[in-house]
């Protein structure tokens, strides 16, 4: 947009259109992870943590009961509770680390992989068959957007001053 002009031009329209999307996706996402969590006597918070952990695996840096809550914002305690309550049901096990046998990171459990397929399988279904017709070039410049924006998220999190992370 330039200052004589007030209607978007045709970039800022496809970002707007990404932000809203990305919104709609969250939204939809919470409403999705609340109904996996009560189908599994689980609380919020536990599925938040899942979540956290698998993307931190997924991600080839699996989080310790500390850094778990740094991203959770929530005290050191209620990690543990936590933590202690996913172990009980089944869904995590502490995994020591391959490299410092004093750190002790959180990993998926089968039984909590399980659970979890179970329930997203039919998801993971319906996001294939969405993406069927979509050629790879298409996929890999998602891939990349989705990607620059989780970076920028990212970024402006730790630059929050409630984030725990921002220099002060």
């Amino acid at each position: 947009m330039d200052a004589a002009n007030t209607e978007p031009d045709g970039r800022t329209e496809l970002e707007i259109g990404i932000a809203r999307d990305l919104r709609a996706l969250t939204a939809i996402s919470e409403q999705i992870g609340h109904v996996f969590a009560r189908s599994n006597t689980l609380r919020p918070n536990d599925f938040r943590a899942l979540m956290h952990i698998a993307t931190a695996e997924a991600e080839g840096a699996p989080l310790t009961a500390g850094q778990l809550s740094k991203l959770m914002g929530v005290s050191a305690p209620a990690v543990t509770y936590l933590v202690e309550r996913m172990i009980e049901s089944g869904h995590l096990a502490r995994v020591p680390d391959t490299t410092d046998r004093r750190r002790v990171h959180l990993g998926y459990t089968e039984h909590g992989m399980a659970v979890a397929a179970g329930f997203f399988g039919p998801l993971s279904a319906r996001t294939r068959a969405a993406l069927a017709d979509l050629p790879d070039a298409d996929l890999a410049a998602a891939h990349r957007v989705f990607a620059g924006i989780t970076t920028a998220l990212r970024e402006f999190y730790a630059e929050l001053p409630e984030s725990g992370s921002s220099a002060e």
